[in-house]
């Protein structure tokens, strides 16, 4: 299993790695940053003194460096828009939209896997049913779409909750609904066929030849065996989840992230979405690497080194 885990992580360090180069090169190609932090009327010291200052006037080689240096260090410049340190921007963003992630996250646990389960035990039934029905609404929605029809519903209409932004404890409801609910629908999904395949399996016959009660059979040999598959998928989506956030920040107005990173685009702030991308780039890497670890420890195969 250590030969695994070390794999995974040297794939977890070259991704990375990957990224930071990626982003430099577009970053590059995107134009000199000169053009936009100097007006027209600029003379060509404050040009070369700006271009000493960000490292321009050095090879590309020894700029790169000096930009892996830097991101190692979380110095990530100054915002052309926030006048500041883009750090500090990053640090006030991101609890929205972790907070936000975590939500739509547990959301998508809670009411998906039960009703996956309860969908394959009950295959056939108005539960079953209704559980396909979900799947299908939750997957065929877009995100936008779906946001909009929630916030004219129960924000305007019903007036339960705030439309948009980050105000009472229940402005975050609309936000996570519509994040999640795609992932609702997945792992309904995923758990409703691994568990059908793991109940239709020869020692889930034999566990019940036995005499072990149903409930046994269900919730100890047949749970554990499916959910390794959705586990894999669930630290993707928890990856994805924040690193997605884009459309629903934007359309609730949550200050997070997603919608620092639209509003950079919009005013040409380079280092922000370079911080934006590097951030999202490392929780989605991250989230990978921590299924891989709990994926060894679930799947024997792995951990004996089988597989």
């Amino acid at each position: 299993m250590q030969r695994f885990l070390i794999r995974r992580f040297i794939t977890t360090i070259v991704t990375l790695f990957a990224v930071s180069l990626i982003i430099f090169t577009m970053s590059r190609a995107a134009g000199d940053p000169r053009t936009i932090l100097l007006n027209d009327f600029a003379t060509q010291e404050q040009w070369d003194e700006v271009g000493i200052k960000l490292g321009l006037d050095k090879p590309y080689i020894q700029q790169y460096g000096i930009f892996l240096r830097n991101m190692l260090r979380g110095n990530f410049g100054d915002s052309i828009k926030e006048r500041r340190p883009v750090i500090d921007v990053i640090v006030e963003r991101t609890p929205a939209t972790l907070q936000l992630g975590a939500v739509a996250f547990a959301l998508s646990l809670v009411v998906g896997i039960p009703l996956g389960i309860f969908s394959a035990v009950r295959r056939g039934s108005i539960l079953d049913q209704f559980g396909k029905l979900v799947s299908l609404i939750g997957q065929a929605a877009p995100s936008f779409w779906l946001g909009i029809v929630l916030m004219f519903i129960f924000a305007v209409k019903l007036e339960w909750v705030p439309p948009s932004g980050r105000q009472d404890y229940n402005s975050i409801i609309l936000p996570a609904i519509t994040m999640g609910w795609f992932y609702v629908a997945a792992n309904l999904r995923l758990v409703r066929s691994a568990m059908l395949d793991v109940l239709d399996s020869e020692y889930i016959k034999l566990a019940r030849a036995k005499g072990v009660s149903e409930r046994g059979v269900i919730w100890s040999h047949a749970l554990r065996n499916a959910l390794i598959t959705p586990l894999t998928f669930a630290g993707v989506t928890l990856g994805a989840m924040v690193t997605g956030s884009l459309v629903v920040e934007t359309v609730f107005a949550w200050p997070g992230l997603g919608k620092l990173a639209i509003d950079a685009l919009f005013a040409n702030d380079y280092a922000i979405l370079q911080a934006v991308v590097i951030i999202f780039s490392l929780i989605y890497v991250g989230a990978a690497f921590l299924v891989d670890v709990l994926y060894a420890y679930i799947d024997p195969r792995i951990r004996y080194g089988t597989k």
